[in-house]
């Protein structure tokens, strides 16, 4: 994003990540943990266990100047409807939520920085698909996986022309 600090040059931007899931197979987490510098006013952003990759300068904000009123979790795909039909791009795995576990794509442990700088657990969540024959979600909570949702879809097919 314009105006972003990168503070760690071990971590490239946009690069890929790895290990990637397998579906069906072994599956893999990513953590990213986005807060506010409570003195300075930044919003930093940390990868995997405890390593900041860098923040956005206070200076850049009106509405994120105080604090947050929403935080939003998911994909997105850009659908230009070429030739009048969906793209075929797929999100996530290209699975439907509810195929689960090794096969749909997830977020878990879905968790806000409060005021105080410590993690709650997200509950009662809203969920959005615009076009859910092409693309789902199913958000659920449990003790292991706190709230969590698959999501995901293929994109083009027989029910999404």
């Amino acid at each position: 994003c314009s105006g972003f600090i990168q503070t760690n040059t071990r971590i490239a931007i946009g690069a890929s990540i790895s290990p990637v899931s397998s579906y069906a197979s072994d599956q893999y987490d990513v953590t990213i943990l986005i807060w506010k510098d409570p003195k300075l006013g930044n919003w930093w952003m940390g990868f995997g266990d405890n390593t900041l990759v860098g923040y956005w300068p206070a200076e850049l904000f009106t509405h994120l100047a105080e604090k947050a009123t929403m935080v939003e979790w998911g994909g997105e795909v850009v659908n230009a409807r070429a030739n009048g039909e969906h793209t075929a791009t797929q999100m996530g795995s290209g699975h439907f939520a509810e195929d689960g576990f090794g096969k749909a794509s997830y977020f878990r442990n879905l968790e806000i920085v409060d005021s105080d700088n410590s993690l709650s657990s997200v509950r009662g969540v809203s969920t959005l698909a615009e076009n859910t024959n092409c693309y789902n979600i199913e958000s659920s909570y449990n003790n292991e996986w706190g709230t969590h949702f698959y999501y995901g879809g293929p994109g083009k097919n027989s029910r999404c022309p």
